[in-house]
């Protein structure tokens, strides 16, 4: 075979190959976004599950504490909140403009926890009342100037001392929304508030994924 036929030979292989190898780098490049896309989404129900449980718990009474002793006229009444007091959110408060929630509730017969699953008790609550925040932050420890995969979703509770914790949840949220739901929105909601809870997850790269639940109260009207 001659040095000619070689060449030919090869540039036909070339030629055959080169789709091939095309697909296949396609096809490992579909298979990590996938895979990236996967695990954000992952991320994201979590992030839903625990600030429904939140939502949810919003404003519950114990009975057993509704009635509060007035030492005056040794009578009980029971305590009035409004409802801006349970449940909070604050506009336009965190990283690239997302929403904070906070939630206020009272402390159940049995176990109840926080968005990081410690135990609530009755040293973890100030007025008689738990409290559970979401907002998103930048991401701690990040040197400046460098590029961020997104920022972080954190989650408030209090300490013994009363005082509020943050502790970040996961990275990779670009950005928390909640809009409450109008009452013609929620019809078969009526006898309860309605929020609907948007995600923007990221991998600081490419992918930027638009996720949302709606979520509504089980204590508030």
């Amino acid at each position: 075979m001659s040095l000619l036929e070689c060449l030919v030979g090869i540039a036909l292989c070339a030629l055959l190959l080169n789709p091939l190898l095309k697909t296949s780098a396609d096809l490992v490049i579909k298979q990590i976004e996938y895979e990236k896309s996967q695990a954000l989404i992952s991320e994201a129900d979590r992030a839903f599950e625990l600030i429904g449980r939140a939502i949810r718990m919003a404003g519950y009474r114990n009975i057993q504490t509704a009635q509060i002793p007035i030492q005056k006229s040794g009578q009980k009444i029971r305590q009035q909140k409004s409802d801006d007091s349970f449940l909070r959110v604050e506009k336009r408060s965190g990283f690239r403009g997302s929403d904070s929630l906070i939630i206020r509730h009272e402390l159940s017969a049995g176990t109840d926890f926080d968005c990081i699953g410690n135990a609530l008790t009755q040293d973890r609550t100030k007025n008689n009342l738990a409290m559970q925040g979401f907002l998103v932050d930048y991401q701690a420890g990040i040197p400046k100037g460098k590029k961020v995969n997104g920022g972080s979703l954190i989650c408030q509770s209090l300490d013994r001392q009363g005082r509020i914790q943050n502790t970040t949840l996961m990275n990779g949220v670009n950005s928390l929304l909640i809009e409450e739901l109008s009452p013609s929105q929620a019809q078969h909601l009526s006898a309860s508030r309605l929020f609907k809870i948007k995600l923007q997850m990221t991998d600081g790269a490419k992918l930027n994924l638009d996720l949302e639940r709606t979520f509504s109260t089980r204590n508030l009207l």
